[in-house]
């Protein structure tokens, strides 16, 4: 069981403000331009990315999206 804190009237000492460091909401989100397309792929692999996504709690687009992205990062020299 947790101890229970027991707060107190004490002086907190002197306070200091401090600059605000976070960016603004639109800034948070950054979006990029995206396109739809089709492809087929082997069932055996859109398996394995649902198998993972499942076990991450995320979309499995989303993992093969960010593999592809990884991939194209690497021999365009980005990353």
């Amino acid at each position: 069981m947790k101890k229970k804190i027991e707060y107190t009237d004490e002086p907190m000492g002197r306070l200091v403000r401090i600059k605000d460091f976070l960016p603004p909401p639109e800034l948070l989100v950054l979006k990029e331009d995206k396109i739809k397309v089709t492809i087929e792929l082997k069932k055996k692999s859109v398996d394995f990315f649902k198998k993972e996504a499942n076990k991450q709690k995320k979309s499995y687009q989303q993992m093969i999206r960010e593999v592809l992205d990884i991939y194209a990062s690497h021999y365009q020299g980005e990353r």
